[in-house]
């Protein structure tokens, strides 16, 4: 199960979809229960800081549950657990508009994102980052969003 927790106004069902869409493409099932929570920059950064070492505030941030194995399960469902997504909207909405599409584009592109990182996905190393922007841009193009990319900075 897909658990969103937002004190924004948004349409839940498009990151839900965008999840789903996420763990179908890397053939996990669709039982796994991941978190999505849209927040600030405030709490972004405090964060990244916190767990990263780096002072600033970020799009997206993933806590994987544990190994990519899905190992870990939800206690109270028995489901894979696969960890929690923090995005920030307000970042989201900036970086939306730098881009020229909607908010919600932007947001899908950053579940999907975090999603692959819950299961084992980088883009520390070339190799690595090739392997997921691929994945990622299969999973936006079945989405409807293949002009869509992640924006780097």
């Amino acid at each position: 199960m897909i658990h969103i927790e937002s004190k924004f106004d948004f349409q839940t069902k498009l990151l839900e979809r965008a999840a789903r869409a996420a763990l179908t493409h890397q053939k996990r099932s669709l039982e796994a229960d991941l978190s999505i929570v849209l927040t600030d920059d405030k709490r972004l950064q405090q964060l990244n800081r916190d767990y990263l070492g780096i002072d600033a505030p970020t799009d997206v941030l993933s806590f994987p549950a544990s190994e990519s194995d899905g190992s870990e399960t939800d206690p109270e469902t028995g489901s894979p657990y696969l960890g929690d997504l923090l995005i920030s909207i307000p970042r989201a909405r900036a970086q939306a508009k730098a881009a020229g599409h909607a908010l919600e584009s932007e947001a899908q592109l950053l579940v999907v994102h975090g999603v692959l990182h819950l299961l084992g996905h980088d883009h520390a190393k070339p190799r690595e980052k090739a392997k997921m922007w691929k994945a990622q841009q299969e999973i936006l193009e079945s989405l409807g969003l293949g002009t869509i990319q992640i924006r780097e900075e």
